[in-house]
């Protein structure tokens, strides 16, 4: 069976200090201060050396608009919503979910992630603090606890039990790839999927899945359409979540950048990326996939995938930042210095 996560995102940030790389020479010592670098080796003993700096990144503009009374089906993907009317229909997997998800899974969880990874906190790396909190403000929602760990591995992922504080978890690699606001819209992204309870719907959807494995008979046969209809529905809440990640960078192309990066860049090439040969790409996608033969083999390529294709994100993102239901949005937003003048 394939394994289901409960709820993740799978979207060059600038260094916040002075860092430097070279190729050493032997007997090469060298100190270093916010704008250059003193060598004290004697110049007849050294060799040529390649030195890059990179000075640390100012903050990034803080969101020009908030949006009060947002509610989750404001900006939900029809798919999204189609299927969540069908989790919410079936009798009693609300209380199955919560029974069987209390607090020693929690603990678990918790624990797991208070021994491995950092708490952020406005007094542990405030930058990311303040990005989340401003996030959290935009989109008119608590905001979780948010955790750094390491892996070289880009990805974040949200956890949420039922009435439990949910927290989201961001690795060190993605906040290596990515600028500061597009990290922003990373936790955007984050945050979509606890505005949409998305953690705790998809918690019980794979109860559903492994309670089908364990009947004789047919069960397996249930199971796999269960976890064919789940992975449709992975599929929509990522949609869903990038237009959160949109509401908050109120800027399409910073989106688009996140889904690029994640599809094939790094932070050495980070400032030779394009944006719009991307969102070219993606046409040339939808093209290629158009005849018969085609659309059989995307289907085959997506059917177990629990995230859409990047292309087919950034291309989503790029027609829904055009659409009306956007533009009215952005009509009901308010100023954030006004609110900040109240």
């Amino acid at each position: 069976m394939a394994s289901v996560p409960l709820s993740s995102l799978c979207f060059s940030q600038t260094p916040k200090s002075l860092c430097f790389s070279f190729v050493a020479s032997d007997n090469l010592r060298f100190s270093s201060s916010s704008s250059s670098l003193r060598f004290l080796t004697p110049k007849k003993n050294r060799t040529r050396i390649r030195v890059s700096v990179c000075r640390a990144a100012s903050p990034s503009p803080s969101p020009s608009l908030v949006f009060r009374n947002l509610d989750a089906d404001d900006f939900r993907h029809p798919l999204d919503k189609q299927n969540t009317l069908i989790l919410r229909a079936i009798p009693g997997l609300n209380q199955l979910g919560k029974a069987l998800l209390g607090t020693v899974a929690e603990q678990v969880m918790l624990l797991e992630n208070i021994g491995t990874s950092v708490l952020v906190s406005k007094d542990q790396l405030s930058d990311l603090h303040r990005l989340m909190m401003e996030a959290a403000e935009v989109l008119n929602i608590e905001a979780p606890d948010l955790y750094v760990r390491q892996s070289p591995v880009p990805n974040a992922y949200t956890l949420a039990v039922s009435g439990k504080r949910p927290f989201v978890v961001v690795h060190t690699s993605l906040v290596e790839l990515l600028t500061q606001k597009e990290l922003q819209a990373v936790l955007a992204h984050e945050l979509g999927h606890l505005k949409c309870d998305h953690g705790v719907w998809l918690t019980y959807a794979n109860i559903l899945t492994l309670g089908a494995y364990s009947v004789p008979g047919l069960g397996a046969l249930i199971a796999q359409s269960l976890e064919e209809q789940l992975f449709r529905w992975l599929r929509a809440a990522e949609l869903t979540c990038d237009r959160a990640a949109l509401l908050v960078a109120q800027d399409p192309k910073v989106v688009i950048s996140v889904l690029m990066k994640l599809a094939g860049g790094c932070p050495s090439m980070a400032d030779q990326l394009n944006v719009d040969a991307f969102l070219e790409q993606a046409r040339s996608y939808d093209r290629a996939s158009s005849s018969p033969v085609g659309w059989y083999i995307r289907n085959a390529q997506t059917r177990q995938l629990s995230h859409p294709l990047p292309v087919l994100r950034a291309r989503e993102i790029d027609e829904w930042s055009r659409s009306q239901d956007y533009r009215s949005l952005l009509k009901r937003a308010l100023p954030i210095n006004s609110l900040q003048k109240v």
